[in-house]
């Protein structure tokens, strides 16, 4: 897909602020550090639409990025760093429960994991709580560039049977870095928009 145009809309912390332009929403869900910044950038060929930070734990707010002025990549909070305070992370559950449970114009959420390790507990937590609220979910197994050539199968497959993923769901394996999965993300998103 070639992306004209890119921007971030709003940080919402309520579905007060949530745009209500009523375009398709696509959120991206995965563990602090895990690389969602750097996917939404790849994807749209930007160096820094979405900040990348060194500093785990640092979106705490929903972003809404608008693409191509037809549909918003939302950026959730990451789970899973331990340094956020117990309050806050509360906070965040609660902010995103409602964002899933409520928002109808969401329409599937892309779920980050690192191919390089198993999927965590929050992983499996976060998987299972997306199809609670029966969320098509498209899973990118990224830093694909750091697994050689032969493993990577071995990878998905891990992450499939740890993930226990649906048949409906997709795993695909992606790389920030190279772009490698870049238009098997598309071709997957575009179902949704």
């Amino acid at each position: 897909m070639k992306v004209t145009k890119a921007e971030i809309v709003i940080s919402a912390v309520s579905q007060k602020q949530y745009p209500n332009d009523r375009l398709p929403e696509i959120a991206l869900a995965g563990r602090s550090n895990v690389g969602k910044s750097s996917f939404i950038n790849k994807l749209i060929n930007r160096k820094n639409l979405a900040r990348t930070s060194s500093k785990p734990g640092k979106t705490q707010t929903l972003n809404f990025y608008l693409i191509n002025e037809a549909f918003y990549f939302v950026d959730v909070p990451g789970y899973g760093y331990a340094k956020v305070s117990k309050k806050e992370r509360e906070k965040w559950g609660i902010m995103m429960e409602e964002y899933f449970e409520t928002r109808e114009t969401l329409k599937a959420v892309v779920l980050i994991t690192d191919i390089r390790h198993e999927p965590t507990r929050d992983d499996i937590q976060m998987y299972e709580f997306l199809k609670h609220f029966q969320l098509p979910v498209i899973v990118i197994a990224t830093k694909l560039d750091k697994i050689p050539k032969g493993k990577r199968s071995k990878h998905l497959t891990r992450t499939s049977k740890i993930l226990q993923v649906e048949s409906e769901d997709i795993i695909i394996p992606f790389s920030a870095e190279t772009g490698e999965g870049k238009e098997d993300a598309w071709s997957a998103l575009r179902k949704f928009m």
